[in-house]
C-alpha cells in the first residue's frame, strides 16, 4: 500500500511538472499596423481582447505585442534580437510583409527577410510561426501570387509552422473595414481574436 501511495504521488508531481513546462507560452508578435490597432483604442484591439480572453479561459498565455504600423521586414530585423533578449518568448509570431507588398519590394528579398527573421527566432531557442500575409489584387496577379508563395517557400525551408491570414474573410466584407480598406474596424477585432485564438491554439498543440 506505502508503495502505491508512493508511486501515485511520484506520477502526480511528474503530472505537474510536466503541465507547468507547457503552461508557460509566451508570444513575441511581431507585426505591422493590423496587429498594432490601427485606428483603434489598444482596449478594442484583437490582441488585447485575445489576452483577455485567455485571462478568462484561465490559459497562461501571454502575447507580447510589438506590433508597429508601418513596419516592414528589413525595419523588424533590426529590432528582433533586441526583442528576443529583453522578453525571452518561448514562441514567436511573425505576422508582417504586407507593407514590404504594398511598396512593391523585391519577393526575393522579401523571402530574404523572412527567413532571417525565422532562423534568429529559432536560433534563439524559439517555435516560430509565420503568417501567410495577403496582398491586394491591384498590385498585379503575378507579383500577388509571388508574394503570396513567399510564405510557404520560407516555412518548407525552416520548418516554421505556417499560419492561415487573419484577414483573408474579414477583407471582404466592406463592414468589417475603416474607410481606407486596408485595416479592419473595431467591428471585426472579435472576429479576428476568436480566428487567433484557435489558430494559436493549433500552434502550440503541435
Amino acid at each position: 500500500m506505502t508503495r502505491f501511495i508512493l508511486k501515485s504521488i511520484i506520477i502526480l508531481i511528474l503530472t505537474n511538472l510536466s503541465f507547468t513546462s507547457m503552461a508557460n507560452d509566451k508570444i513575441l508578435l511581431i507585426g505591422d499596423s493590423l496587429s498594432a490597432g490601427y485606428g483603434l483604442e489598444q482596449a478594442q484591439a484583437w490582441v488585447h481582447l485575445l489576452q483577455n480572453k485567455y485571462r478568462e479561459d484561465n490559459k497562461p498565455v501571454t502575447i507580447i505585442n510589438t506590433a508597429i504600423s508601418g513596419q516592414t521586414t528589413d525595419n523588424a530585423l533590426l529590432k528582433i534580437d533586441a526583442w528576443l533578449d529583453a522578453h525571452q518568448p518561448s514562441h514567436v509570431l511573425i505576422e508582417l510583409g504586407g507593407n514590404d507588398g504594398i511598396r512593391g519590394f523585391p519577393v526575393k528579398l522579401l523571402q530574404k527577410h523572412l527567413t532571417e527573421l525565422v532562423t534568429k527566432s529559432q536560433q534563439y531557442g524559439a517555435k516560430v510561426a509565420l503568417m501567410e500575409i495577403q496582398i491586394p489584387p491591384n498590385l498585379g496577379q503575378r507579383y500577388r501570387k509571388m508574394f503570396t508563395d513567399s510564405y510557404t517557400k520560407v516555412t518548407d525551408q525552416t520548418g516554421a509552422h505556417l499560419m492561415a491570414y487573419f484577414m483573408t474573410d474579414v477583407a471582404i466584407d466592406s463592414s468589417l473595414m475603416l474607410n481606407d480598406n486596408l485595416h479592419p474596424n473595431a467591428k471585426a477585432q472579435p472576429i479576428i481574436r476568436d480566428f487567433m485564438y484557435s489558430e494559436i491554439d493549433k500552434w502550440l498543440q503541435k
